[in-house]
């Protein structure tokens, strides 16, 4: 209760008292006395006035001139980025009052708060920490009092088992504080790495981030950038030009769509500030706050029990013909909840989070329509650290095969495609949350162990009719095979198809796959979404004691 409101509560009382007493017959001018004695209002406490005006100019930042340029670049202020991120009255600041220390610099520059914005609050309900740098201090750069802070919230956030959303618009490292700034960074990029897998972490990059600096929201789960407005490269254009002689521009070199599409980097893009606080919001609905806690389980309106006829039809009898599987993840899983990430970046591998029966789970799966599948060094990356970002939040796995192999060529050899499929291979061996996969259709070779066969520890393994499970595919195998009997044939290329044909039939189906225990069912594809519901149900219990080590040592 606020102080008028206090006194206007204690007036109505004495009002009260006095319609008693006059009733009880006291005399008029003792009422009186009373009633100036009463409700006589004391003088403000300078104390008070001092906290409120401190307040109020911390909420200020660089000042009303640097807030209008802020907004005059269509950019909020970090208070207002809070406010739009947090459920509404939720945020609670913690140190508005940290300012520069006086050795670092002359007393004019010194500003409450020291250029970022850090506190807690719920989105969704949950409880989150955050902060936010500020743009219109000192270009939001970074310096020992501001990591400070920003360190200071990322310690609580862990001690409390929260995710970090970090709110980035800096310039960079402060040129004036020297070797601090670095090592403010030093620290930040300590915690970033010591924290990851514990607590869900978050970059939005909503400006510049440039410089070292990069290499904190590198660190973190998640990356989400602002189309035309934020950007994140190590060396600038002129740094570059002065260096190699190429001619580039900041959102060529590190805007949102270059590392959406490029550099792989961005998780998700959005077209204005405001959308990317909405996805955030998103993204923050399917994750758990910890890594012992569950993801949350919502109330489902979608049938679990549903099943889609064109699913039965999806998947063309001829297996050179190309099929959606953006198409097929959409008939099953929850209506509207699927969110696909890095969706610009290797095109032929799909990964994203969805519900099923109102649960959270990670979906990873080829797209046969880009490069029929096909596993390069990108997609292997892109697979790789989505599956471990599943599994250090206890997000079950559901991967849809459909993939001819590893793209072959001697660029991809020489660029180390073994290595990176093997990042695939270990992922998903690693992984201890329930897995379950549906071969759709192609599972040759190497493809078919890495994404999550059997082998590697998979809980339930469904196949369509449609699979075919098998080292290679028909045509490579004929000619392995009876390469003599294809040449000594009097028609080679009829015996060759002949002989393509009986291999198929006899090798290329989920029966042979599943007679040896490899496939759990052959299931009609409409089923899918009601047989996987009943497996997450089965598996949510699910307990594995890891080997004890410190550590594996993943190829990198």
């Amino acid at each position: 209760m606020n102080i008028r409101k206090k006194h206007a509560f204690r007036f109505r009382q004495h009002i009260v008292k006095l319609i008693t007493m006059k009733a009880a017959g006291v005399p008029a001018q003792h009422r009186l006395v009373l009633l100036e004695e009463r409700t006589d209002m004391p003088e403000e406490d300078p104390r008070i006035i001092e906290l409120r005006s401190m307040r109020e100019k911390a909420r200020q930042g660089g000042g009303a001139d640097r807030i209008a340029k802020q907004h005059a670049k269509n950019k909020l202020t970090a208070r207002e980025r809070v406010d739009l991120l947090l459920d509404p009255g939720t945020f609670q600041e913690t140190e508005p009052f940290v300012t520069m220390r006086d050795d670092e610099t002359n007393p004019s520059e010194k500003t409450l708060g020291d250029g970022v914005v850090t506190g807690y609050g719920l989105v969704n309900g949950q409880r989150v920490y955050v902060y936010a740098q500020d743009f219109t201090v000192q270009g939001g750069a970074l310096g020992e009092m501001q990591s400070h802070k920003i360190c200071r919230v990322m310690d609580l956030a862990v001690q409390s088992g929260a995710p970090i959303i970090g709110m980035i618009d800096s310039g960079g490292a402060r040129i004036q504080e020297g070797v601090l700034s670095l090592g403010g960074y030093a620290e930040i990029f300590k915690r970033n790495s010591l924290y990851s897998g514990i607590v869900p972490q978050i970059s939005l990059i909503l400006g510049p981030c440039a410089g070292g600096a990069a290499y904190s929201p590198a660190l973190t789960d998640m990356i989400i950038m602002v189309e035309k407005q934020s950007y994140m490269f190590l060396t600038g254009p002129e740094v570059i030009k002065s260096v190699t002689g190429e001619v580039v521009d900041f959102e060529s070199l590190g805007g949102a769509q270059t590392h959406h599409c490029i550099s792989g980097l961005a998780t998700l893009t959005a077209d204005s500030e405001k959308n990317a606080l909405a996805l955030t919001r998103r993204v923050l609905s399917y994750l758990p706050a910890n890594n012992v806690e569950n993801p949350p389980a919502i109330s489902c309106d979608d049938d679990p029990n549903r099943m889609d006829e064109e699913l039965n039809h999806l998947v063309p009898v001829d297996p050179y013909l190309p099929y959606s599987m953006h198409e097929a993840i959409q008939h099953v899983v929850d209506a509207g909840s699927f969110l696909e990430l890095q969706a610009g970046f290797a095109r032929n591998a799909i990964v994203g989070l969805a519900r099923m029966g109102g649960m959270s789970v990670g979906i990873v799966s080829q797209e046969p329509s880009v490069m029929a599948g096909s596993i390069d060094l990108d997609a292997a990356d892109k697979i790789t650290r989505f599956v471990r970002f599943c599994d250090s939040f206890n997000i079950p796995l559901v991967t849809f095969v459909d993939s001819p192999g590893f793209l072959p060529g001697v660029d991809q050899e020489h660029r180390g495609i073994i290595r990176h499929g093997a990042k695939v291979l270990y992922a998903y061996s690693e992984a201890s949350v329930p897995k379950i996969s549906i071969v759709t259709r192609k599972a040759y070779g190497g493809a078919y162990v890495v994404m999550s066969s059997k082998y590697l520890g998979t809980d339930i393994n469904f196949a369509w009719p449609s699979a075919e499970i098998a080292v290679m595919g028909p045509e490579g195998a004929a000619n392995i095979l009876y390469r003599k009997q294809i040449d000594a044939a009097a028609d080679p290329a009829a015996e060759r198809t002949r002989l393509t044909e009986e291999y198929r039939q006899k090798f290329l189906n989920p029966y042979a796959a599943a007679s040896k225990g490899y496939v759990d069912d052959v299931i009609e594809p409409r089923e899918t979404r009601a047989r996987v519901i009943a497996a997450l149900l089965a598996l949510r219990d699910k307990s594995v004691t890891a080997l004890a080590r410190k550590h594996g040592n993943m190829p990198v």
